[in-house]
């Protein structure tokens, strides 16, 4: 059997109630092209695993459980796909049937290029944290990027210039840490103008969703990629990505400064509460919602910590 053109990489986990749809997807998307479809489970209790298997698709499992993790699945379907090109699909995804083809033509037009995405259809609107990205549509524009979030089409050659396809260690935000590595080799990346995934999010609250986050260890994702950034070249870039993060901190810093050394310094505390103001306003006149401005404050303040305890976390 000769080199397939395309590895369609589907990661999951309990994704019992998507799974047939993205897997169909896949399929459907692969029409008239040579390529192979691989679910990357992470050990799933569900009948992802069961239901996956009545397609005609390879099924790699991840052997510990307690490895479990973004970055993990990505890795793990990449070690077996023998693709030309390789897309990432999360399981809770539907891919467009025309993507790949126009992917791989927009990869062959532009040797250059890494990989490509293309318009994501979010689904989603359950909670605060999807309507805030319909809202910034920061991956429904076609544009040059500095990484592919929410799956793509990338060159096979470009990876292996790069060593590995995601860090196995990231509990999110792998895509941009492998956009980084592929950045600092000279490699770009675009957003293509067609639509190339709807994704069904999850259908928790706001907060619940958040603490999900926390408990599994999503939350320390951006921490992580600082950590996994020390002493590359990248690493300033890595920290000007996070910068709204960094700020959360600095305003917890001059809080905690402006305490400390009261009474002499009741102008450090007043420029904490003028900052907190002003950005306070800028959330409220964005989500049209005094709730909203709160909620989403409160959400960026946790991610802050999440990413100092994710950069402490041993590896």
């Amino acid at each position: 059997m000769g080199q397939p053109e395309v590895s369609i990489i589907i990661k999951a986990f309990n994704e019992e109630r998507r799974v047939r749809a993205a897997i169909e997807s896949a399929l459907a998307a692969l029409n008239g092209i040579a390529g192979e479809v691989i679910l990357a489970d992470s050990g799933s209790t569900d009948r992802t695993v069961d239901l996956a298997s009545r397609y005609p698709i390879r099924i790699v499992q991840l052997a510990d459980p307690a490895q479990r993790c973004c970055g993990v699945g990505a890795q793990i379907g990449y070690q077996f796909a023998r693709g030309k090109y390789v897309y990432i699909l999360d399981g809770d995804m539907e891919l467009s049937p025309d993507f790949i083809a126009i992917g791989v033509r927009a990869l062959e037009a532009d040797p250059a290029l890494a990989g490509v995405a293309g318009l994501v259809e979010e689904m989603s609107a359950e909670n605060l944290q999807f309507r805030g990205r319909r809202m910034r549509r920061l991956e429904g524009r076609a544009c040059e990027c500095r990484w592919l979030d929410m799956g793509g089409l990338y060159r096979s050659a470009a990876l292996s210039s790069v060593g590995y396809m995601s860090n196995r260690n990231l509990h999110s935000c792998e895509e941009q840490e492998l956009g980084l590595r592929l950045s600092a080799r000279g490699w770009r990346m675009r957003r293509l103008p067609c639509r190339s995934v709807r994704h069904h999010g999850h259908a928790d609250a706001t907060f619940a969703l958040q603490l999900k986050r926390l408990r599994s260890g999503y939350l320390y994702g951006p921490g992580e990629v600082l950590r996994s950034a020390l002493g590359a070249p990248y690493f300033w870039r890595a920290l000007t990505i996070h910068r709204h993060l960094l700020l959360a901190l600095g305003l917890w810093l001059l809080l905690i400064a402006g305490i400390l050394l009261l009474p002499v310094t009741g102008a450090v505390l007043l420029c904490w509460a003028l900052a907190c103001a002003v950005l306070l306003a800028q959330r409220i006149v964005r989500y049209r919602s005094l709730k909203d401005a709160l909620v989403v404050m409160a959400l960026w303040h946790m991610d802050a910590i999440a990413l100092v305890l994710g950069f402490l976390r041993p590896a």
